[in-house]
């Protein structure tokens, strides 16, 4: 039942060329910086990445963008990445948007193994296309299909030793349901502690989602975009 790894290298070292991973964060929140630097380091190519956005120029999955390393990559906006947007007018990725809600909603359905679902967002405009339609009681709704992955990178504030994870107040964004949507779930977490040290009711991601886990290190936790008042303004 224990599941540590000694560091992010061993953990994905497994991670295979043309590989589907998801990884979590929100903005440059809760995203697992030690996995994503370790995939950096190995090179792997041709992934299909699943993630609200592709961080920014450099940091974060920015890194692996700049790399070369993404082929494809399904997420809810461009966010502050100046790169992404380039390629995408440049054609040189695939890149499929999908609005916020849905996005979680598809990761979700993954997890709890329903292939499809029906939601009235996105009806009557580009995300319909070439998508089923339905009426639902005079409303019209339409047809997504479920996010699954090969892999899995989440990132926690708390793990024990069995893989239970806690995240703390904003990083618990869109790691939860990404754990329980993939084949292999590898989690980094600030604090690894023994098991029984999580109170059973705290936690907010169960061990049999997770098959690795090891502590992290030098987390910078960098601000997205920095906006300030001046004193002037107060």
């Amino acid at each position: 039942m224990n599941k540590v790894v000694a560091n992010a290298d061993v953990a994905i070292q497994d991670v295979f060329d043309g590989a589907t991973i998801m990884i979590g964060g929100f903005g440059l929140c809760g995203i697992p910086e030690n996995l994503i630097r370790a995939l950096v380091r190995k090179g792997t190519k041709n992934l299909k990445t699943i993630s609200n956005n592709v961080g920014v120029d450099g940091y974060g999955m920015g890194l692996l963008l700049g790399n070369g390393q993404i082929r494809s990559h399904v997420g809810s906006y461009v966010g502050e990445n100046k790169l992404l947007e380039q390629m995408v007018l440049e054609k040189t990725i695939d890149l499929e948007l999908t609005p916020q809600g849905t996005f979680s909603e598809r990761i979700r359905a993954g997890g709890a193994g329903i292939p499809a679902f029906y939601t009235p967002t996105g009806f009557g405009t580009l995300v319909a296309e070439n998508k089923e339609t339905r009426e639902f009681e005079g409303r019209m709704y339409v047809m997504e299909r479920a996010l699954k992955a090969d892999f899995a990178f989440v990132k926690a504030w708390k793990g024990d030793k069995w893989g239970n994870l806690v995240y703390r107040k904003t990083a618990r964004n869109f790691n939860p349901m990404m754990a329980a949507a993939a084949k292999v779930t590898i989690a980094e977490v600030e604090n690894l502690v023994e098991v029984g040290e999580l109170a059973p009711d705290g936690v907010h991601t169960p061990s049999i989602y997770v098959q690795r886990i090891f502590q992290g290190d030098a987390y910078e936790r960098r601000i997205e975009r920095r906006t300030v008042r001046s004193a002037a303004g107060r």
